[in-house]
């Protein structure tokens, strides 16, 4: 921490003025926007840097600036510290999160399952995320800086449409909500991740839902073919 209050505003303007760049923005003053530019370059030459070899543990503060042509003092402005400049950087490789009406049930839960998949691919295909997420486990404050401010709220929002399935109908009102809840993420937890080889298809979502909601159970006898074949 002291290494970090030293490259912050505690120093001698003389001192803040040298460690501008050349892409730097100026003080910023009451109401003022931060400068996009600058946001964009710094979150561009994380990227950059961890696509050239870098380890995240090797990243600093320092190169960083450098790589993004503005001082240290703009980063510091926009992240308290590396953990936080980290996550807001996964946020912006990962697809988007997706948006949701907020009024549906079984509609939303279908959009954040396929969000879940869609992130599943990606995780798969760009070695970047692949090598960033095996790196950051073994970081503790950035794990739990990422399930803190990225992982929660999605939960979150996955637990308000299973909430909103129950009271339109469409989920029984009898059973543990959070129970429920787990039983919809589980099954696209457990192929996204545990099991990276297992095939992610379009319908994955679809799929999940609709067996989450017939049941898993023995159809009654009577039910099905043999029904069938008796009408005719």
């Amino acid at each position: 921490m002291q290494a970090q209050a030293s490259d912050r505003d505690e120093r001698a303007p003389g001192d803040r003025d040298r460690d501008r760049g050349p892409g730097d923005d100026q003080e910023p003053r009451r109401g003022r926007p931060r400068s996009a530019a600058a946001e964009r370059a710094i979150l561009d030459a994380v990227v950059e840097l961890l696509e050239a070899g870098e380890p995240l543990a090797g990243l600093s503060i320092e190169r960083i600036a450098r790589t993004a042509g503005v001082g240290k003092a703009t980063i510091y402005r926009r992240w308290t510290d590396k953990e936080e400049l980290f996550v807001d950087v996964l946020r912006d490789i990962e697809p988007p999160e997706p948006e949701v009406s907020g009024t549906r049930g079984i509609g939303d839960l279908r959009v954040l399952l396929e969000s879940m998949r869609r992130r599943g691919l990606a995780q798969r295909s760009s070695v970047l995320l692949h090598n960033v997420f095996a790196q950051m486990k073994s970081h503790p404050r950035l794990w739990s800086e990422y399930q803190c401010t990225v992982i929660a709220p999605r939960r979150v929002a996955m637990l308000a449409a299973v909430r909103r399935a129950v009271d339109a109908g469409e989920l029984r009102d009898d059973t543990d909500v959070e129970l429920m809840d787990d039983l919809f993420l589980g099954p696209m937890l457990v192929r996204t991740i545990h099991r990276p080889d297992a095939p992610l298809p379009e319908d994955l979502a679809d799929r999940i839902i609709q067996l989450l909601v017939e049941g898993v159970g023995p159809r009654p006898p009577g039910n099905g073919a043999g029904e069938a074949a008796e009408r005719r």
